[in-house]
């Protein structure tokens, strides 16, 4: 099969706003916000502009020089109404960053009210003064905003072990403070951006009168063990349990993806709901919005062209089949396979051969791969993998593995 070239390969760059952001080769498609097939919104559901945020919301950017070309870095997000139901998840990485600390000691996560963030500086692995910067920016937020710092949230994300402008970021904080706007979503989405080549986000009605709204972002540095790289998400639904609602939609969606294998230091997931809306979010809304941006985290993993779903069966334990899943997703061999639309069926018994090391197997064989979608001209494209050694099985969804990941990553500081 002959090698594809980077700008020979059909890419679908998802951004809702059908902006011209595709390079030279590569066609943009503008779809609506549930377009991955392995996606069921709930019957009804109605997309509005994502710019718009649920009735009791407000959002903001600014520019503070972390970016470039005086790109909006700095980002705000504030609940008017005085009572709000949250939860935030927050990765596991034993090195996190300075911004999830605060989060964790400081935070009242059941009744977060507010949230700051930059891009372009992870402030991680910068010592105590990074943990006062980051506290710090919780402190100006909740000044500029009249709340107490400890119902405000910090997020940050970008290079990680360099120390942050504080004072610079703090200027940002108060220039978006002035911007604050019931529309104020669409630019908050484009602030936290880094690498990512379109911003993640929606804003939903549903016919119960419920609207939701999400933003995120994530490009490399994805294999959570929580969520993924940065997502905010806020309703007017009642959510009785946010805690549980939030941990089932994240395990469905953030906790099944991989780009490179790699956990990110800043990984956090925000969910705050007002309530005001007098009913309770619709069976499987929460899930089908965090599985889209997941998937869209994926498909915009630095580099990809395509997205693929590994699915393991006859695992003799949920642990098994974990494993095996993540060792094809995770394999630079399959992944190239994925971009190279090379059927190399060989590549996933190796892979899944290897996660089952010391174990009693037999031949896995081509009869017990489902691997024709990888030579086919999709963007998303299904494997399967049959063990016959048990009743379990799982997937997860991955990214290709081209030529740009390598330049972005082996440019990303230079």
């Amino acid at each position: 099969m002959r090698r594809r070239a980077c700008n020979d390969v059909p890419v679908r760059l998802l951004d809702p706003t059908g902006a011209e952001s595709a390079p030279e080769g590569v066609r943009a498609v503008s779809e609506g916000f549930f377009r991955s097939r392995w996606v069921d919104p709930p019957a009804g559901v109605e997309e509005l502009d994502p710019a718009a945020l649920p009735p009791g919301f407000r959002a903001g950017a600014a520019h503070c020089g972390l970016k470039g070309g005086g790109k909006t870095d700095v980002g705000l997000l504030v609940c008017d109404a005085e009572r709000v139901t949250s939860s935030i998840l927050l990765t596991r990485n034993a090195s996190s960053a300075a911004p999830v600390r605060v989060c964790r000691d400081r935070c009242e996560r059941g009744a977060i009210r507010a949230a700051v963030v930059n891009a372009g500086n992870a402030n991680a692995e910068t010592g105590e003064q990074g943990y006062a910067d980051a506290v710090a920016m919780c402190d100006e937020a909740a000044a500029q905003l009249g709340l107490r710092p400890e119902t405000v949230a910090v997020a940050e994300t970008g290079v990680i072990g360099v120390p942050l402008p504080v004072d610079a970021v703090l200027g940002g904080i108060g220039d978006a403070a002035t911007v604050l706007s019931p529309s104020g979503a669409a630019a908050f989405s484009d602030a936290i951006l880094t690498t990512d080549r379109w911003p993640k986000r929606c804003t939903l009605r549903t016919p119960e009168g419920v609207t939701i709204s999400a933003q995120a972002k994530g490009g490399g540095m994805i294999q959570p063990n929580m969520a993924t790289m940065l997502c905010f998400v806020q309703t007017d639904a009642v959510v009785e349990d946010p805690d549980a609602a939030l941990r089932a939609a994240c395990d469905a969606s953030f906790e099944r993806i991989t780009v490179d294998g790699q956990m990110s230091t800043n990984d956090t997931l925000l969910l705050q709901a007002t309530g005001a809306a007098g009913v309770p979010l619709p069976d499987g809304l929460l899930e089908a919005v965090l599985l889209q941006l997941a998937i869209e985290v994926v498909a915009d993993g630095e580099g990809s062209t395509r997205v693929g779903r590994v699915q393991v069966e006859g695992a003799a334990s949920q642990a098994e089949a974990e494993r095996v899943a993540r060792a094809i997703a995770n394999s630079p061999l399959v992944k190239t396979a994925l971009f190279g639309r090379d059927h190399n069926w060989g590549r996933i018994a190796q892979a899944a051969g290897m996660a089952l090391a010391g174990e009693d197997l037999e031949e896995i064989g081509a009869a017990a791969i489902d691997n024709a979608e990888l030579a086919e001209e999709t963007t998303e494209a299904e494997i399967g993998l049959r063990l016959d050694r048990g009743e379990h099985g799982t997937h997860v969804w991955f990214s290709d593995l081209g030529y740009e990941y390598v330049r972005i990553n082996a440019e990303y500081t230079t």
